[in-house]
């Protein structure tokens, strides 16, 4: 008896430290400015107007021809395109609006300085303000650039463009499936460079294309380049998440041949720069549930870098890719795509490859994706079999009594598991008299006790490490769901009933933690009392400690186990019941 309580409160206590190492190594937080002494090798360059000297696709040290007589830093560590300092004018901003987007460009570089999500609210509890994940504010600096450098660049030392454009606002009309939004620019050698947005319906994804026609009598050579820049501000997802025992992951991430998805924490782009020659690939910015990213054209080799700006607290990605030839009289298109939106992941891998592991399910992913795969079938009635989608037309819609159905098969998976321990339990309490005489009979002689209570365990058919097993089973798929509420997006501002509104958030009243802790307690008076005064005192209050702990947990979670103590508990009576009545 003592053995397995033991070894219920080492299981607890090994996963709960698990679970820690796991988010200092994935979700450390970033400490702040004044902690780290940078430097700024940015500052040779001219702040207002500039441009990067951007290095070649080839991976070399030299940089692209046209701006060799810009001071240039070390290439591992590469300057940004500088904000102009003075507030931009109106007659500078172009609006475009489709069905899911709401965002800025301005006109000076073309860069996307403002983008809302339509199709995402704010808060729960106000539809109409969509939340928004880029913007150039007094408060925040998150935003998109892209330009071309090189011998006959739009961007160079000498400052950035300003391009023109027939009108000041777009928008994606009903019935239209597309929009583009082009910005033109006449180089004083007869060059006409049109910089093309192009968006789609219902698509967070937006194309963008330099379509260069040369007007001129000499070739024309540039190199486009894209970056994401952000400042140290917090993750404004934060103000929508509510609290969580581990925080999510904010930085950036990128793509290389060898792996996948690698993590580029803020912390770690303040210390060293990513340099990185890679044949197609992607960089982007993560937060909680929403990301950013450049994906360059995938047929040419790109160079990708980082850089921070201690002077101005930013930090910034980028790709720079080949240089482009086009002859006199020719047209030549530079491409890249930009993605602004969720993190879902089936629109994520069609984008691009490992672009999905951006929702990371951290170390127990094996478990987490069968698990929200088998409740998005049960809320959707739709199924993915090897990149195949399917829908059965059946789907409960609503997303906690999934997590309840989910919560019933995962039991049934494990019953017979389950229905063995509590056997073992049932039939432990059914002994306890007696081995409570055994102990009295053998206080001085504690082998003596040890052998004639394994005597009474092989009598009675009885596993004292039975009871174990449950919880160590059990605590793996708890984690693991942990990871799916916490990542999927899907389950931002999914209601259930009542006062459950946002099953990725506590409970605002916190009436499932306080039945929780309820049917913990319950569950608790059905197992056998420890003889040690000391361990039954621990069980007696794990019912509250458990309760406080997930007041802060998400509902979603928090319905999981309610569900689970219940289950358990109307299985665990049966047997107890079955047994005694024998």
């Amino acid at each position: 008896m003592e053995i397995k309580r033991a070894l219920i409160l080492v299981a607890i206590a090994v996963v709960t430290y698990m679970m820690i190492l796991a988010w200092q190594k994935d979700y450390v937080l970033v400490p702040d400015q004044d902690q780290a002494t940078i430097t700024d090798t940015t500052t040779q360059i001219p702040d207002d107007p500039a441009s990067p000297p951007m290095p070649q696709a080839d991976a070399s040290d030299e940089v692209v021809p046209g701006i060799e007589d810009v001071p240039t830093p070390a290439p591992a560590t590469p300057a940004a395109v500088s904000e102009p300092q003075a507030a931009p004018g109106s007659d500078r901003i172009i609006r475009v609006r489709t069905d899911v987007l709401e965002m800025e460009i301005d006109r000076l570089g073309g860069d996307i300085v403002r983008l809302s999500l339509l199709d995402y609210p704010r808060h729960v509890d106000t539809p109409d303000q969509p939340f928004t994940l880029l913007e150039r504010s007094s408060t925040r600096t998150y935003v998109a650039q892209s330009g071309i450098v090189g011998a006959n660049g739009t961007d160079s030392a000498e400052g950035r463009p300003t391009w023109q454009t027939e009108k000041g606002e777009y928008q994606l009309l009903d019935g239209e499936y597309e929009l583009n939004v082009d910005l033109t620019l006449r180089q004083a050698n007869g060059v006409d460079i049109i910089k093309r947005f192009t968006f789609e319906r219902g698509s967070h994804l937006i194309r963008q294309s330099h379509i260069v026609r040369n007007n001129g009598g000499s070739p024309w050579q540039g190199a486009l380049y894209g970056q994401i820049k952000r400042d140290g501000s917090d993750d404004p997802g934060k103000a929508t998440g509510g609290f969580a025992p581990m925080p999510t992951y904010l930085g950036a991430a990128y793509w290389d041949s060898e792996k996948p998805y690698n993590k580029l924490r803020l912390k770690d782009m303040k210390e060293s720069n990513l340099r990185l020659t890679e044949d197609g690939g992607w960089i982007a910015m993560i937060q909680h549930y929403f990301l950013s990213a450049w994906i360059p054209d995938s047929t040419q080799r790109q160079v990708y870098s980082s850089v921070y700006r201690s002077s101005a607290d930013e930090y910034i990605l980028r790709f720079v890719s080949p240089t482009t030839t086009v002859a006199p009289g020719d047209e030549g298109v530079l491409y890249a795509e930009f993605y602004a939106g969720p993190k879902q992941q089936d629109k994520l891998s069609a984008i691009s490859p490992g672009l999905d592991m951006t929702v990371d399910y951290g170390w127990l992913w094996f478990i987490s994706q069968p698990i929200f795969a088998l409740l998005v079938f049960l809320q959707s009635g739709q199924i993915s079999i090897f990149g195949n989608e399917f829908d059965i037309g059946f789907g409960v819609g609503n997303w906690g009594v999934a997590i309840i159905l989910l919560t019933l098969i995962i039991k049934l998976l494990f019953f017979k598991l389950s229905a063995t321990s509590y056997r073992s339990m049932a039939r432990m309490r059914k002994v306890a008299p007696e081995m409570q005489r055994i102990r009295e009979q053998n206080k001085s002689d504690r082998q003596k006790q040890s052998m004639e209570l394994m005597k009474l365990y092989q009598k009675e058919k009885i596993n004292p490490l039975g009871g174990c097993l449950p919880v160590l089973v059990q605590m793996p798929v708890f984690i693991a769901l942990y990871y799916v509420l916490l990542e999927s997006v899907e389950l931002r501002q999914a209601p259930f009933f009542g006062w459950i509104q946002d099953l990725s958030l506590m409970d605002p009243w916190f009436i499932l933690p306080l039945l929780m802790g309820a049917s913990m307690w319950f569950q608790m008076r059905l197992n056998p009392t420890p003889p040690d005064p000391t361990q039954a005192q621990v069980m007696k209050w794990m019912p509250v400690v458990f309760t406080v702990f997930f007041l802060w947990f998400p509902a979603g979670l928090v319905l999981y186990w309610l569900t689970n103590n219940l289950l358990s508990i109307g299985q665990q009576w049966l047997i107890t019941r079955k047994i005694e009545n024998e």
